[in-house]
């Protein structure tokens, strides 16, 4: 095989390893922004008391569930190109990225249990109502504190990994990693702010806090799925697709 056609594959695969990526990033916003209006009735404590269709509220967990997969998805596409330029903070992002799919999935195991107990509370007696009712209650804390590390701390520890590689490798505008690296510790102080009571978690402050760390997720997302990667030095060598199985 000439130099010319290795190089041709080389820059097919990084093409196909950005986009693969892109996208999965945007599926995290197309899958995560509906599944939090679908199953927000369940977030109210009197949901499990009520006899409401709980339809809406299993395809919202299950719309999680494909964002947690597509979250440890970008981590482990991107893991052959930016470890290029730190292999340690690289298999950081992996680690970082599935525990904070980890805890997506915990809250999702919890509404589903609440979705359980609103099914069984028809037809109870009103002691055992009541006694539902308060599982249904630590079942709904359990799924907003997930919410809270997951989405909330492991995105902001997800935004200071990747956001220093790719500001280091130059492989997508240097503008967009900043808004990551601006926002994660704006988010992280937020959600340590919100586990102490500083403010609600779902406050106006908090929503504002998360705000950088989003538009650098979708900003990232669109570039890579859009444009690819732009020339960097870590891209040279990097495996052709024919070659990543065997890496």
């Amino acid at each position: 095989m000439t130099t010319s056609d290795n190089a041709a594959r080389q820059t097919t695969s990084l093409r196909t390893t950005a986009r693969v990526a892109g996208w999965l990033y945007l599926v995290t916003f197309i899958t995560s922004i509906p599944a939090r209006v679908l199953y927000g009735p369940a977030l109210d404590a009197t949901y499990v008391l009520g006899h409401a269709d709980n339809t809406g509220v299993q395809l919202g967990t299950l719309l999680d569930v494909l964002c947690a997969l597509a979250g440890i998805g970008t981590a482990v596409v991107l893991y052959p190109v930016v470890k290029r330029q730190s292999q340690s903070v690289a298999l950081a992002f992996v680690a970082s990225r599935t525990l904070e799919a980890s805890a997506l999935v915990l809250g999702v195991v919890s509404l589903l249990a609440i979705v359980t107990l609103q099914q069984d509370l028809v037809g109870t007696s009103a002691a055992d109502g009541t006694s539902l009712a308060v599982t249904g209650s630590a079942l709904l804390a359990i799924h907003n504190w997930a919410y809270l590390v997951g989405p909330g701390i492991m995105s902001g520890v997800n935004a200071l990994l990747l956001g220093s590689l790719m500001y280091r490798s130059r492989l997508v505008p240097r503008a967009i990693p900043l808004m990551g690296l601006i926002g994660a510790p704006l988010l992280i102080g937020s959600s340590v702010a919100t586990m102490f009571g500083a403010f609600d978690q779902f406050s106006p402050a908090a929503a504002v806090a998360a705000l950088a760390v989003a538009l650098w997720e979708l900003s990232v997302g669109l570039w890579m799925a859009l444009k690819g990667f732009r020339p960097s030095p870590i891209t040279t060598g990097v495996p052709v697709v024919g070659e990543l199985a065997a890496v």
